[in-house]
C-alpha cells in the first residue's frame, strides 16, 4: 500500500540520515548504500561475558590481494523496534576501533525481524479484568506486555490501578509513555530477580491477607514469575494477553540470515524463531549476542556452544551493544 511504502521510505531515510551524521562526525566514508557501518574510537569499558567460536572464512581474493567481506549483524526484534540497539551500535567506540585497527574490516547492520505479535488466548479478558478487579500489584515484564495492558486500560476509561511493577527500564519507559507510574523495578531485569525483591503490599500485611498480583503476560512466557511469587505466598492471576509468533521471511531475508556473523536476540522467542527460519541453511550458526541471561539461556537450551554466546551481566541495550562489540572483536582477530 501507499502508506506502507511511505513508512518504509521514511525508515530507510532515517537510517541513512543517522549513518550520514555518524560518518561526518568521524570522517569515515560509507560506501554500502543499504547497510549500516559502525566506526569510531575505542572504549575501555567491558562488562560482557567473553566467548568465541570458529566461524567460516570471510576473506575474498580480489586482484591478488585480500579484502574482508563485511561482518553482518542481524537485529531480530520486531519490525521497527530495533532503533535503540542500532543507535547504540552506531555510537559504540570499540566497534569503531576495530575498523581502524583491522585493514578492510567493515560491519553491516541489518534489521531482520524474527518475531511478530498476535492476540493471545486471554486477550478478551484483559479489559474486563482491569475495569472490575483490584490488585495490589500489576506486574509487567516486557514493553509489548506494557503496550497491550496500557491500551486496554485506556480503552476502559483508565480505572485506578494497584502498584505497577516493571521488570526493567525499557518496560518502565513504555509504561511512562502511556502515563502509568511504576512503583517497583528490580535491581536486575529478570523475572527471577523480581520474584526475590518485590515486597509484599503494606495493605495486604495490615489486612492479614495475601498480596494479590495481576500478571498480563505473553503466552510464551515461562512460569518463573507466577510460580516464584506464589511460593512466597502471593496470589497471582495470569492472563496470556498476547502471543509471539515466528515472522515469515522472504528469499532476501533468508539469504541475509545465511550471511549473518552475529545474531542479536532479545527473547527466547526470537531465538526459537531464528532457528526455525534457518533450519534448512547449511552454514555455521551465527554468534549469539543476547540482551541478557534469559535469552542466553535459551541459546544454551537450543544447543549453541557456550563459547558462542555473548551477553551482559546486567540486561539492557547498552550492555547488549557491548556484547555485539565483543563478538565482532573476536571475529576481527581471526
Amino acid at each position: 500500500s501507499t502508506t506502507m511504502t511511505s513508512m518504509s521510505s521514511w525508515k530507510t531515510f532515517y537510517y541513512a540520515f543517522a549513518i550520514a551524521l555518524f560518518a561526518a562526525k568521524h570522517a569515515t566514508a560509507f560506501t554500502q548504500p543499504h547497510c549500516f557501518h559502525c566506526f569510531s574510537r575505542s572504549s575501555p569499558n567491558r562488562s560482557c561475558q567473553r566467548h568465541s567460536q570458529s566461524t567460516p572464512e570471510l576473506e575474498m581474493a580480489e586482484g591478488g590481494s585480500k579484502t574482508s567481506s563485511p561482518f553482518v549483524v542481524a537485529l531480530t526484534r520486531e519490525d521497527g523496534k530495533n532503533d535503540k540497539l542500532l543507535n547504540a551500535l552506531l555510537s559504540n567506540e570499540r566497534i569503531g576501533q576495530l575498523s581502524e585497527d583491522s585493514s578492510g574490516f567493515s560491519v553491516q547492520i541489518h534489521e531482520l525481524p524474527c518475531i511478530e505479535h498476535a492476540h493471545g488466548p486471554d486477550t478478551e479478558k484483559l479489559s474486563p479484568t482491569l475495569s472490575s478487579s483490584q490488585f495490589d500489584y500489576i506486574v509487567i515484564t516486557s514493553p509489548e506486555a506494557a503496550k497491550v495492558m496500557a491500551s486496554a486500560w485506556i480503552e476502559v476509561g483508565r480505572p485506578k490501578l494497584g502498584m505497577v511493577a516493571a521488570v526493567g527500564k525499557a518496560t518502565q519507559e513504555t509504561l511512562h509513555e502511556f502515563g502509568i507510574d511504576v512503583a517497583f523495578v528490580p535491581s536486575k531485569a529478570t523475572a527471577a530477580t523480581l520474584v526475590k525483591e518485590m515486597p509484599p503490599s503494606d495493605a495486604a500485611i495490615e489486612a492479614g491477607r495475601a498480596t494479590t498480583v495481576f500478571y498480563p503476560a505473553s503466552a510464551k512466557a515461562q512460569d518463573t514469575l507466577q510460580n516464584g511469587l506464589e511460593e512466597r505466598g502471593f496470589t497471582v492471576l495470569r492472563l496470556n494477553t498476547y502471543d509471539t509468533v515466528t515472522a515469515s521471511w522472504d528469499a532476501d531475508q533468508i539469504s541475509l540470515a545465511q550471511s549473518a556473523a552475529v545474531a542479536c536476540f532479545a527473547s527466547p522467542s526470537a531465538v526459537k524463531a531464528w532457528l526455525k527460519n534457518t533450519a534448512d541453511l547449511e552454514t555455521p550458526r551465527a554468534l549469539a549476542s543476547c540482551i541478557g541471561e534469559t535469552s542466553a539461556t535459551a541459546c544454551r537450551k537450543n544447543h549453541w556452544e557456550e563459547n558462542s554466546i555473548f551477553y551482559p551481566e546486567k540486561p539492557g541495550v547498552d550492555g547488549w551493544a557491548v556484547s555485539v562489540a565483543d563478538a565482532l572483536e573476536y571475529l576481527a582477530g581471526k
